[in-house]
Parts: structure tokens; C-alpha cells; sequence
């Protein structure tokens, strides 16, 4: 499988950026990072832009919440997420169902700038 994940601090949240392939090792990789940069920054706000070839399967984004709990992604964080790929939106869509009846953080956005948005105005709270 190929992918790419790449996480930098923006001053006021973390950019995710992913491409390529997605399965169950992807999901533990991206989230191992996304905690340890939100760690390092003190930044618990998320932006992520995804462009999915191969999305994950519908049982792997029940793994999700255990993901989470793994990394200590608890409600301090504010993951607004955007996937470029409509052959992919449906799965990202689900999985931030799953979060949502979990009292778990992430929400899936159409577009980059209604993401920005929301984090700013929830940065805001």
C-alpha cells in the first residue's frame, strides 16, 4: 500500500496531510503522529486534508475509538477533517459518526475553508 502522511504546525493547529492508500496500520500510524505533534505544540486543534485512493474498510473505523484512547486524543482536541476524494467521503463521513456516538473529537467538512472556520470558532470557546 502506498501513502503519505505529512504533519506540521501551523501556529494555530496542526495540518495534517495524507495521501494514497488507507487501512488499519495507516489509522495507527497517522493518529501516533498527529498526537505526539499536538503533544510537542501544545495544540490540540486539527486540520486535516486527505486525498484517499483506497479508503478504509468499514470495520476498521470501528477501531477508531480504541485508536484514539491508545494516543490520549481526548476532548482537548478539535479535529476537523476534509477528504478531497468523493470516492472516500462516504467512509469519512461514517467514521466521524462513529467518533460523534463515542463523545469522541472529529467531524468531516466538504471543504478546507468551512474546516478552518469551525476550528477558529472553536478555538474561540
Amino acid at each position: 500500500m502506498l501513502n503519505h502522511i505529512t504533519v506540521t504546525f501551523e501556529g494555530d493547529h496542526i495540518l495534517v496531510l495524507t495521501e494514497g492508500d488507507k487501512d488499519y496500520e495507516f489509522l495507527e500510524r497517522l493518529w501516533s503522529q498527529v498526537s505526539r505533534a499536538c503533544e510537542k505544540h501544545r495544540c490540540f486543534n486539527v486540520l486535516g486534508v486527505a486525498n484517499t485512493s483506497t479508503p478504509i474498510e468499514a470495520v476498521e473505523a470501528y477501531e477508531l475509538p480504541r485508536i484514539f484512547r491508545e494516543n490520549n486524543i481526548d476532548d482537548r482536541y478539535r479535529i476537523a477533517w476534509v477528504e478531497q476524494s468523493p470516492e472516500a467521503a462516504d467512509t469519512v463521513s461514517f467514521a466521524a459518526s462513529i467518533l460523534s456516538n463515542r463523545d469522541l473529537p472529529g467531524r468531516d467538512f466538504e471543504t478546507i475553508e468551512e474546516a478552518r472556520q469551525w476550528l477558529a470558532e472553536r478555538s474561540d470557546d
